[in-house]
This record gives C-alpha cells, structure tokens and sequence, in this order.
C-alpha cells in the first residue's frame, strides 16, 4: 500500500456503506504517513457535503487515522482547550491517484470535552442507516467492539488523546503552513 508524504496535501473523503460520497475535507497537509497510521492537518479548509453545500472548518485540527481501528480522531485546537470528535468508521485506504484519504462513516460518534469526559452521539442515525444500508451482523459487532477500544484510548490518554500529543502535531503543522 502507497502511503502520502510528509508535508504533501491530502483530501479526506468520507463515504456511506452505500458507497455514496459523504464529506469530502479538500486541503490537509500530511504530517505523518505510513501504511498504518496517518496524521493530517488543516485550518478554516473547506467542506464539502454529499448535497453540494459546503462549508469552512473554524479551527486547526489534527486528523488520526489508523488502518488497524475502525474509528478515526480530530483534534480541534479551540480557546478553552483541545476537543475531539471521533467517527466510528472503517479503516482508511489512501488513494495515490486521487491524492486522497479515504472511509467509510458508519454514523456512530463520540465527542471529547477538554476534560476528557465524553458523549456518544447519533445512536439513532447508527440504528436507521444499519437498517437502510443493510449492515451486516459483523460490521456490527467490530464497531461496538472498536467503540470500546476507543473509550479505553479515550480514559487512558492513549494515541490521540495523550498529553501534548495534538499539541506537538500542530506544532509540526506550523512549520509546513
């Protein structure tokens, strides 16, 4: 597998398991990337919905995807400390033709105060499109399975959300900008 390098722009797509464009995020510039882990940032970069609608990012944030979990964490540099929104997702492939990062979003999300407290969102949306998409039994259960890894990370300070870990990042972001 092809990964991007270093200081190189990326886009980040994200699909429905219908394999309908979600969101695309157009500039991020990589800041780490291997077959397994990649680590991206971007600032006030433009989003686009499935819809056309589109829409401007209000901070920095540093993306963490990892091809061995099914979910991925951004960062969000904001005034009153760091904050996560993380998607309960497929693991990501990079396409080199279409200098492009790409998952599947399958709806579930957990969003992580600066006090590392945390809420689990869209259970709802989850329980609809499983239903709409026919998610099969297995994707099912590795996403629980992942959703719990996930709050260990989360209650560890593991990966992403261990100290200075977005701040070093950003950092790094700093130097390319």
């Amino acid at each position: 597998m092809v990964s991007p390098n270093a200081g190189s722009k990326m886009m980040i797509q994200s699909y429905k398991h219908s394999g309908q464009l979600h969101r695309v995020w157009k500039n991020s510039v990589v800041l780490k990337g291997t077959e397994s882990v990649i680590i991206g940032a971007n600032d006030r970069t433009k989003v686009i919905e499935s819809d056309g609608h589109s829409w401007m990012t209000r901070e920095p944030a540093i993306c963490y995807f990892d091809a061995r979990h099914w979910f991925n964490i951004i960062g969000m540099l904001r005034d009153d400390g760091i904050h996560y929104y993380c998607n309960l997702s497929s693991p990501f492939v990079y396409d080199e033709n279409d200098e492009a990062l790409k998952y599947i979003d399958y709806d579930l999300d957990v969003k992580v105060f600066p006090d590392m407290t945390f809420h689990l969102l869209d259970e709802d949306e989850y329980e609809e499109n499983k239903a709409l998409m026919h998610y099969p039994e297995e994707i099912d259960r590795i996403l629980y399975q992942q959703l719990d890894i996930l709050i260990h990370w989360i209650r560890q300070g593991k990966g992403p959300f261990s100290p200075g870990f977005v701040d070093d990042w950003y950092e790094m972001y700093l130097t390319y900008h």
